[in-house]
């Protein structure tokens, strides 16, 4: 994964697969939008970092957005998306059990630039909230636990509690993950395989 800079970033790629480093990479389908994304970002006053192998913008060390990039699209993904007021209606949930984070999704430098006030606007938005402490009200169990992924804490009290310890939306990658398998052996192998990362106090999703 690539943690050195958003330069590198731009450069080389986000580094979460094989074609990281190589023309390929998604990263450069959108570099020109990227780019000026990028501008707006660091004109915003947020401080910039890299996380999870994409340029991340934070306040006080909270984040706030980030700049990812996909096959179809790259884009903002705001992280408390759901509580901007998108009058315009722009923003779309990553997948369909995303509850918080919202995507405002670009596929060129001009389009980037037509709506260059729209983005500002949102950033702004986004700013405010985080200043004024505002927080995303998740479901509190959207999805029940799979027996396996709670045989597997219930039999280790430190995995347990290191599992109670997550953030709501980490718990819940671990509860889609293990459910997702259709049969019981594996849904029990995906429950054993999560056990490091739990205990590392990260997200399915998170390496």
């Amino acid at each position: 994964m690539n943690t050195t800079s958003v330069d590198a970033y731009l450069a080389d790629g986000c580094g979460r697969c094989d074609q990281y480093q190589t023309p390929q990479c998604k990263v450069h389908l959108w570099t020109s939008a990227l780019v000026e994304l990028r501008a707006l970002l660091v004109a915003s006053g947020l401080s910039e970092e890299m996380k999870w192998g994409s340029p991340c913008y934070t306040l006080d060390g909270k984040n706030v957005v980030m700049l990812t990039s996909f096959k179809d699209h790259c884009a903002l993904s705001f992280f408390k998306g759901v509580l901007l007021a998108d009058e315009r209606g722009v923003l779309a949930a990553p997948g369909p059990n995303s509850q918080a984070m919202r995507l405002f999704k670009f596929t060129s430098r001009d389009e980037v630039r037509a709506q260059r006030e729209l983005v500002v606007r949102y950033l702004e938005e986004a700013i405010a909230l985080e200043r004024a402490g505002a927080t995303v009200t998740f479901a509190a169990s959207p999805e029940p636990m799979p027996a396996e992924l709670s045989a597997q804490l219930a039999a280790d009290p430190a995995l347990s509690a290191a599992f109670d310890a997550l953030t709501p939306g980490r718990r819940r990658s671990y509860i889609l993950h293990v459910s997702g398998a259709k049969q019981a052996k594996t849904r029990a192998a995906r429950a054993e395989r999560c056990v490091p990362l739990i205990l590392a106090g990260k997200g399915f999703n998170e390496r």
